[in-house]
């Protein structure tokens, strides 16, 4: 007769996030020691002790490695949308990014670490060309997300140019964040401040509209 106990619900996904995100920490710190071009996959997977293929059962290219958290950042902004309550999706995303610097969230905090990621990243073509492509896919991906907030088709033009507009905000205000940390100054100051300008463009952009 068996007596041992069938895994907990979740077990097993659990596991694999585990898995998963030690590999990309190992990924990540050899690529900011060593430069991205000059660490392989099989250096990672030897760091990491697992199996090349094992890399690639949860990384589909190499790039991929040092952007982890991207699934991570979709769903922080899909349960904002989804569950926003009266709010307009708009305010919803910008309640969101309000909520994720006054807590300094790891996905907007800006600390040595993240500066020699980024450093890392600059010094990379590949990594700064996938860097671009992930944020047009956040993009789009928002753009659905508001859309369907609204009832309206995912080729709305309001919705991708609201979605656009959020996410250029975004980025030019953690790269000015960056540039204050370097300079000995408040990124947290620096990133509100650019935000807000660009939250306060969008509103006025798509005031009257089901979004804002």
């Amino acid at each position: 007769m068996n007596t041992s106990k069938p895994d907990q619900p979740g077990l097993r996904d659990r596991k694999k996030a585990a898995t998963r995100q030690a590999i990309s920490d190992v990924a990540t710190r050899l690529f900011v020691e060593h430069g991205f071009d000059n660490v392989s996959v099989d250096d990672i997977a030897r760091e990491a002790d697992v199996a090349r293929k094992t890399v690639f059962n949860y990384f589909a290219r190499k790039e991929d490695l040092i952007f982890d958290r991207e699934e991570e950042t979709r769903a922080l902004v899909r349960a904002a949308v989804v569950g926003r309550g009266k709010q307009l999706p708009v305010h919803a995303f910008q309640a969101l990014m309000r909520g994720l610097l006054e807590g300094r969230h790891p996905l907007l905090r800006i600390s040595k670490r993240t500066d020699q990621f980024w450093r890392t990243v600059a010094e990379s073509t590949a990594l700064t060309t996938r860097a671009r492509e992930l944020q047009v896919t956040l993009a789009d991906d928002l753009a659905v997300m508001l859309s369907d907030a609204v009832g309206k088709p995912h080729v709305d033009p309001d919705a991708r140019l609201a979605a656009a507009m959020l996410m250029d905000t975004m980025v030019i205000a953690y790269g000015e964040a960056l540039r204050a940390f370097r300079g000995k100054q408040k990124p947290e100051a620096a990133f509100g401040g650019v935000m807000e300008r660009g939250f306060t463009g969008v509103n006025a952009a798509f005031a009257g509209t089901p979004y804002a």
